[in-house]
């Protein structure tokens, strides 16, 4: 870090600097508290679709136990064919959301199988639809988190280091420059008694 000169250049580089982190700091500190506000917001939700998923889960094992008949194959019934995702700007932040999930059932006879396999393939597509739209959540969460980080980083760097250190260096500037004026003062008058004395 270069020297500090006590000069009045600095302090009004200093001053102008003090301005613009004080201006500057609010924002952020907005900023960050969007971000805090959406990043818990994004864990209730992904909290929210991992109960569905557990309550799809255990209602299904009660209604339709013989799904684990090992005899009656059902790999491959249902599967993701696509997902389409759309993005939201929150704060300069890109962030994912779930657009789109289509779905593939696979051909079965209707004969062949039990009756029971419809329901299954419906409960199976809930919970396929649920799982995708928690991985883009977690995603989701994910950068709000790393942002969050960021962000509060950058607010404890002008609060606790740059304010601080401008505020210290507008302080001895100032001292510097009264004790510059009082001896100025000092040296006239001496000069001025000496030209009396004369």
């Amino acid at each position: 870090m270069p020297q500090l000169a006590l000069n009045k250049t600095s302090l009004t580089r200093e001053s102008r600097q003090l301005g613009t982190y004080e201006k500057f700091l609010p924002s952020l500190d907005l900023k960050r508290r969007q971000l805090i506000a959406e990043r818990n917001k994004a864990r209730r939700e992904l909290d929210g679709a991992r109960a569905r998923i557990e309550a799809i889960e255990r209602a299904s094992g009660r209604e339709l136990p013989m799904a684990a008949d090992a005899r009656l194959s059902l790999t491959g019934i249902v599967a993701v064919k696509r997902v389409q995702l759309a993005h939201e700007n929150l704060v300069g932040l890109r962030l994912p959301l779930l657009a789109e999930v289509e779905i593939e059932h696979a051909d079965y006879s209707f004969l062949t199988r039990p009756h029971w396999v419809d329901s299954l393939v419906d409960t199976l597509e809930r919970l396929l639809r649920l799982r995708v739209e928690a991985q883009v959540l977690e995603r989701r969460l994910a950068i709000l988190a790393t942002a969050v980080n960021k962000i509060t980083q950058r607010v404890n760097l002008f609060d606790k280091v740059l304010i601080p250190r401008t505020r210290e260096n507008i302080r001895r500037i100032r001292i510097k420059l009264a004790d510059a004026e009082k001896a100025g003062v000092v040296n006239a008058k001496i000069s001025k008694r000496k030209r009396r004395l004369r």
